[in-house]
């Protein structure tokens, strides 16, 4: 079972042979958008007959700002009909709205305030709809916590009386959106560190997973590289459509999970169920979860560290069995012994393109993990943790940090680690 993580930006892949699909979400056309009301210090006066769009939809914005402030009181109170009840009883966004609820108050969310980010701008060929975007500041479970945005589109009518919801748009921010709570019904189960969601259809994994999660958090806290600890570690399991849809989708077809930064200093862990073997699971969640304890909020790029980065999760992933268990040791073999599409030697360049083969994959998690090993068993985990902020928080390179933190040259320990990793076969 390849359990291999790959990083593009501050996603970060674990790797199970699996397919995937590209997924196309078309937008609807609009017309351009008018100024924001909120520039507007006086009230937007009630528009009559005539008006032009301008007055009509500076009305329109400031009724969509109570709605949507009277929308988060009411979810945070647990009233659904409160919540449900700025949407038109027809539309779709009523149904979305009604799951959405049921949803975000198993998670039990604990912080939600919207706001309109930018002005509303009328539906070309559709004089009473309008469309605006909507950032919400949001958190789950942990009181006082510091929320972080999402920013979906909305879709509202003016029936001349009081605006109606009558869409919600999945987010699709960058590699963000949408969130798992926006598209699917989940079944969630909370423990003392860990959220973990799946779809209804398979709630009845949800015990197995919720104890791995709770294990594995026990393991990725060690990783907190600047010893604060995650607040909550959010692990959502993918059924096939989930995971092509879910954050963007679109991931190598060896990644069996991973790690997405969402913002306010905070990653989401998915899994992907196609190919899974439960055996792998514990691996891939300290695995997963140990880039959420240790990685910095921007995240980290692909490139020259990701040794590093990829590394310390398969450290911690491997739960402390001896190396000769490790289960990429063949693979190890393998990308050492290959002349051609193999490894030039370099740890900085040892990262695997997306299209690359399982076997180099896992091979390149492999020499990661030996290098690590490699650096642990000779100076201890603290030391590591401080070359690791050094270099993937603070910027440092391996050279100027190897002397300060280990007191060798990195010359030599990146030579002893490769010599450890060809030992290690």
């Amino acid at each position: 079972m390849w359990v291999a993580l790959g990083v593009v930006a501050v996603l970060l892949f674990c790797g199970v042979p699996a397919g995937l699909a590209a997924v196309l979400i078309a937008r609807m056309p609009q017309t351009p958008a008018l100024p924001d009301a909120a520039a507007s210090a006086a009230p937007a006066r009630s528009p009559v007959a005539g008006d032009p769009p301008e007055v009509v939809g500076a009305w329109l914005a400031e009724r969509i700002d109570l709605l949507l402030d009277q929308q988060a009181q009411a979810l945070l109170r647990g009233d659904e009909q409160g919540f449900v009840g700025v949407a038109d009883p027809a539309s779709p966004a009523a149904a979305d709205l009604k799951r959405q609820f049921r949803v975000l108050r198993s998670m039990k969310v604990a912080a939600w305030d919207p706001s309109r980010n930018g002005p509303l701008a009328r539906m070309a060929g559709n004089t009473a709809e309008w469309r605006v975007l909507v950032t919400v500041e949001h958190c789950f479970v942990v009181p006082g916590c510091d929320p972080g945005p999402v920013t979906i589109g909305t879709r509202w009518v003016d029936d001349g009386r009081q605006p109606r919801l009558v869409a919600v748009e999945p987010s699709m921010s960058g590699v963000e959106g949408p969130r798992p709570w926006e598209v699917t019904d989940l079944a969630v189960a909370i423990g003392t560190r860990t959220l973990v969601a799946v779809p209804q259809s398979v709630r009845n994994q949800l015990p197995d997973l919720l104890k791995a999660a709770e294990q594995a958090a026990t393991v990725a806290d060690r990783y907190a590289v600047d010893g604060s600890k995650p607040d909550l570690y959010r692990v959502f399991y993918a059924l096939k459509p989930d995971w092509e849809r879910w954050y963007g989708g679109g991931r190598p077809a060896w990644t069996g999970g991973y790690a997405v930064g969402i913002g306010g200093d905070r990653f989401d862990v998915v899994l992907n169920s196609d190919g899974l073997h439960r055996t792998a699971v514990d691996d891939l969640l300290r695995h997963e979860m140990t880039h959420v304890a240790s990685l910095p909020e921007r995240g980290h790029a692909s490139g020259e560290r990701w040794w590093l980065v990829e590394g310390i999760a398969e450290y911690a992933g491997a739960g402390g069995r001896p190396v000769r268990e490790y289960d990429r040791l063949e693979d190890v073999t393998r990308l050492l012994g290959t002349t051609s599409g193999g490894w030039n030697g370099r740890l900085e360049s040892l990262e695997p393109a997306a299209g690359a083969e399982d076997w180099r994959v896992s091979g390149s998690y492999g020499v990661g993990y030996l290098a690590t090993r490699y650096l642990v068993d000779r100076f201890s985990e603290e030391r590591l943790l401080a070359f690791f902020k050094a270099v993937v928080h603070d910027g440092r390179s391996e050279e100027d940090a190897s002397v300060e933190v280990f007191g060798v040259e990195w010359s030599v320990l990146h030579q002893e680690c490769v010599t450890y990793a060809r030992s290690a076969r």
